[in-house]
């Protein structure tokens, strides 16, 4: 079986889950199969690379430079048995590919645009563009796998006149081998951050989905021990940056020991952060799984999140962490339970501890990334 892998992100060019999710997955089903994984951006090792700059469509809104990187995708893939895209970047890649050629098209549901409508605030008019191309490859795809049953929930909801006996669920992997404990301090020393005191650690992009202004204004109610670590990629928007840039400034006025890392670290970096952090925060309005939480799991960190999404799949409330309930009614309430719990993390550091390795132990045992692939696999057979 030879498969086309169709995806924005892939390894050196990673700043999301999504990429993650294609990074790791392809590296099991080369042991099952063929695999030619077209990608976007500049050429690199092991990737066909589309590029989403064309000179046409110089100045072209980013939404069609996208279409026309899928165009490629879709001439390229004419020898696979099957394509498989991710996002809905590479999802109009992957339908024009199924009716060109004649081959199955399974999709992943990373994230849903109808789920994400502050996309409009960043995309404009492309979001509308966005949002035709990804139901129009769900609601032609032989198979669409979903990451998480929360998510299943959701592709049905966006999606009704699919077929639900074509949503499969197969949970994202963890690499516990890659993420792990890592007894170093280097990285923080360098940032400045005290490893001998507690601290909270985020790492996400600025991004409505992700919950920062949230997580910046429960900060205010921290316990006043904690630092605070941020390793946040830029902001979606000038205007989220803004609001994002004066939340860190009211809370750098308020407590000490705030630290923002803009640039995308590499990974053994924030490996390290995760580890010696003594809570994860993940405040996410919306969340197909959430693979970072896996991330700090492994490394032994207790998790405190969001209820959204596939986010319960993962952390088990009272065992590797606890989950807050979020309300988009009532975000004040959010914030200061939020606040609640991360404070009860961080003034029980044996509890902290105890969930880190429990959070451990749960990433091990059940959620391998060669389980995933053997699931996915069987998936493409059944289509064939």
């Amino acid at each position: 079986m030879r498969i086309g892998i169709l995806t924005r992100e892939y390894p050196p060019d990673v700043y999301g889950g999504a990429g993650v999710h294609v990074d790791f997955l392809v590296r099991e089903l080369v042991k099952l199969a063929e695999v030619d994984v077209h990608c976007m951006g500049e050429p690199r090792d092991g990737a066909t690379a589309h590029s989403e700059h064309e000179p046409f469509l110089d100045g072209a809104n980013a939404t069609l430079r996208t279409l026309a990187a899928d165009l490629g995708m879709a001439d390229q893939t004419a020898t696979c048995d099957l394509v498989h895209s991710h996002t809905w970047y590479a999802n109009m890649g992957g339908h024009l590919a199924k009716l060109l050629h004649g081959i199955p098209h399974v999709v992943t549901s990373h994230s849903l645009e109808p789920q994400r409508p502050w996309k409009a605030e960043q995309l404009g008019g492309g979001y509308r563009v966005s949002s035709w191309a990804e139901q129009t490859a769900y609601e032609a795809a032989n198979a669409v796998i979903a990451v998480s049953h929360g998510s299943k929930r959701d592709v049905m909801a966006s999606y009704p006149k699919l077929d639900e006996s074509k949503v499969h669920v197969v949970h994202n992997g963890i690499d516990t081998g890659f993420y792990r404990p890592d007894p170093n301090v280097d990285v923080l020393e360098r940032m400045g951050v005290d490893p001998s005191r507690p601290s909270v650690v985020f790492v996400g992009r600025i991004t409505r989905q992700k919950g920062v202004p949230h997580l910046l204004r429960a900060a205010l109610q921290f316990d006043d021990s904690a630092q605070l670590v941020l390793l946040a990629g830029a902001a979606d928007t000038p205007e989220l940056a803004a609001e994002t840039d004066a939340a860190i400034a009211q809370l750098r006025a308020r407590r000490d020991g705030v630290f923002v890392v803009s640039e995308m670290l590499p990974r053994d970096q924030v490996r390290q952060v995760l580890t010696h952090g003594t809570v994860f925060a993940c405040p996410s309005v919306y969340e197909p799984l959430g693979i970072v939480n896996l991330e700090a799991m492994a490394c032994e960190t207790a998790v405190v999140a969001s209820d959204v999404g596939g986010i319960p799949e993962v952390v088990a409330d009272g065992e590797t962490g606890l989950l807050v309930h979020f309300d988009e009614r009532d975000t004040t309430t959010f914030e200061h339970e939020f606040a609640t719990a991360v404070n009860e993390v961080l003034r029980d550091r044996r509890r902290a501890d105890a969930m880190g390795l429990a959070g451990r132990e749960r990433a091990v045992r059940d959620f391998g990334w060669d389980a995933a692939a053997r699931k996915t696999m069987a998936i493409y057979e059944s289509v064939l």
